[in-house]
């Protein structure tokens, strides 16, 4: 099947920190579907995280405690991202660590992403395309292809940055020729991170 044809979702999430078997834990999520160069939906939540936020995530991400208090928890929130990914593939720059606290996320409440769901990693697709490029960081990158950038940190933004510069780079990797969807994974495809599935108690909030 041609990478035009397929159906493509494109996510990013915000997090309290980097590591989510430390103890941290996605406080934004948001997704775009699209097929081609057409967006074909969105989702978006923030979520209450059950923990406090360090100063240094709200620094980043200006996320505030008082912005997540009424925000519905994980457990309400990511099953409805199972099922806006559906049978499509995700995507996302730096994929793994947004797969990471997804894939985590979802196993301490007993699910997980289906098996066969592939996964597709721009910053892999940048470094193969762009070998020339000083940086890889997705406002650099969308820079260096002509993207303008006004914001960033926040969830959906950043989606909506990763979206443009997929599309062009799809359109880069077409030019030499690689248009079949299961040449695109095995060339910028990467694995999902493998998590136990456990239930976890859920804890309240702030």
């Amino acid at each position: 099947m041609n990478i035009n044809f397929a159906e493509i979702i494109v996510f990013d999430v915000e997090t309290t920190g980097l590591s989510p078997v430390d103890g941290d834990r996605i406080v934004e999520i948001a997704a775009m579907k699209i097929r081609g160069t057409h967006i074909v939906d969105r989702f978006h939540s923030l979520i209450n995280p059950g923990r406090a936020l360090p100063p240094e995530a709200m620094r980043v991400n200006k996320i505030t405690e008082e912005m997540l208090a009424d925000a519905p928890k994980a457990a309400e929130i990511l099953p409805r991202m199972i099922d806006f990914i559906s049978g499509g593939c995700v995507a996302g720059h730096n994929v793994r660590f947004d797969l990471g606290f997804l894939c985590y996320e979802l196993s301490l409440m007993g699910r997980k992403l289906n098996d066969i769901t592939p996964a597709l990693d721009t910053l892999k697709m940048a470094k193969d395309l762009l070998p020339y490029l000083s940086s890889y960081r997705l406002a650099y990158l969308a820079r260096a292809l002509g993207i303008t950038v006004e914001n960033s940190h926040r969830a959906m933004a950043d989606v909506e940055i990763t979206v443009q510069v997929m599309m062009r780079l799809i359109e880069m990797a077409q030019e030499q020729r690689l248009c079949d969807v299961g040449n695109f994974l095995t060339q910028f495809g990467v694995e999902k991170p493998a998590f136990r599935v456990i239930q976890a108690p859920q804890s309240s909030l702030f």
